[in-house]
Formats: C-alpha cells, sequence, structure tokens
C-alpha cells in the first residue's frame, strides 16, 4: 500500500476520532446518546475500517500474489464472523442502546465522506 493511501487512511481515522469525540461531548450531556454504546459503535467501525485497509495490503494481496486467494478470503470471512461474534456479545452481554451504537458506527462514513469532500475525489474518470 503506497503511503498516498496510507495518510488517506490516518487522516480518515482522525476525522472519524475527532467527531466522535465532539459529537459524545456535545450529545451526551443532553441525554440524547448512551456514551458508552456510542464510543463502542465508533471503536468498532474504527478497528474494522483498519483491518479491512492494513489486512487486505498487508495479507490478502501476498497471499492472492503466491495464488492462495483462498486462503485470503477464508481470513477476510474469519474476521467478519468474530466482528459479529463481538457485536452480538456487545448487545446481548453489555445491554448496549442500539441506536447510540450506531450512531458511533456512522461517524466513520461521516469521516470519509467529509475526507473525499476535503480532498476534491475524483470518480476515476
Amino acid at each position: 500500500m503506497g503511503t498516498a493511501a496510507n495518510r488517506t487512511i490516518l487522516r480518515i481515522e482522525l476525522w472519524h476520532a475527532g467527531l466522535l469525540v465532539v459529537l459524545v461531548g456535545t450529545l451526551a450531556p443532553a441525554r440524547l446518546v448512551e456514551p458508552k454504546a456510542m464510543l463502542l459503535g465508533g471503536l468498532f467501525m474504527g478497528l474494522n475500517f483498519l483491518l479491512l485497509s492494513y489486512g487486505v495490503a498487508w495479507i490478502l494481496m501476498p497471499l492472492a500474489g503466491k495464488g492462495r486467494v483462498k486462503a485470503g478470503v477464508a481470513l477476510l470471512v474469519l474476521k467478519g464472523i468474530l466482528f459479529l461474534g463481538l457485536i452480538s456479545m456487545a448487545f446481548f452481554g453489555l445491554g448496549l442502546d442500539a441506536i447510540s451504537f450506531a450512531f458511533g458506527f456512522s461517524t466513520l462514513l461521516l469521516a470519509i465522506v467529509i475526507e473525499a469532500l476535503r480532498s476534491g475525489f475524483s470518480l476515476g474518470t
């Protein structure tokens, strides 16, 4: 993965963390969100984004280069299953507020849009 991609991923994660902190700091005192659930939703999505971004570059691409695409896909499926298990445990074991979790979860999407607008994205045409 090139340095430009690494910088973009880092900027997205910084936007994500900043948005999450500002939104929790703004909405939690008014009791509009449950801070723990929102932070865990944001943490979950941020970690998932990093694992997907760097996992593809560090694990899947080298495996594909060696003709072992099935092993790379199996690792990606395993990551998905582990994350689904963790999210299920978070909801059923910790009793998190789903709306607050989803709000924290969606801050990464907003961070991606902000970074795309900031960098003047192109559609590859």
